[in-house]
């Protein structure tokens, strides 16, 4: 008998595909024993298009104890809109594209959960994507309580932004996120 696969779908696919990328950019991170490395993607899904990247970050790649989810946000809200519209080129509707309106259309893919308290006293990336008013966070694995007790995921989802756990890279996001620590 031949072994079978387990058939995807294409959402699933793209979860994979960006999660990877979100992947490689926590590997940009320089690990520290005291926090994650993360990586984040922001994918903005527009009506009639392929989905398009926006920005990316990773943990500590902004000056300051500043995290992937963060970072990203912080990144493409600086975009300039001639930067913005190349990126969203072609622009189907009349207005010129606007960022906030273009969060509504976006989805966020970390490899770690989105921190809900920050010992640093920085504000909390849940609560950073609440405010962006993002549409979708599509997470690769649950912080583990190696330092707080994250509940990024159910702030998110008490405040209407709709959270997907991936289950398909958990092992090599944890990976990921504990580099560089001795645990």
């Amino acid at each position: 008998m031949a072994p079978t696969s387990k058939s995807t779908t294409p959402e699933e696919d793209e979860h994979d595909s960006f999660v990877r990328q979100a992947l490689e950019q926590a590997a940009l991170c320089e690990p520290v024993p005291t926090a994650f490395c993360v990586g984040c993607i922001l994918v903005a899904r527009l009506p009639d298009s392929e989905p398009i990247v926006l920005s990316k970050g990773f943990s500590r790649e902004l000056p300051g104890n500043t995290h992937a989810e963060a970072n990203a946000l912080a990144k493409f809200e600086n975009l300039s809109s001639t930067q913005l519209q190349s990126l969203v080129s072609p622009w189907s509707w009349e207005a010129v594209p606007v960022i906030d309106d273009l969060l509504l259309l976006v989805d966020v893919y970390t490899t770690l959960e989105p921190c809900s308290v920050r010992t640093s006293g920085l504000p909390a990336c849940a609560d950073a994507l609440i405010r962006a008013r993002i549409r979708r966070c599509i997470i690769g694995v649950r912080e583990p309580d190696d330092f707080v007790k994250c509940e990024g995921a159910q702030k998110m989802k008490d405040a209407g932004v709709e959270v997907i756990w991936y289950g398909g890279l958990e092992q090599e996001c944890l990976d990921a996120a504990r580099r560089g620590h001795h645990i």
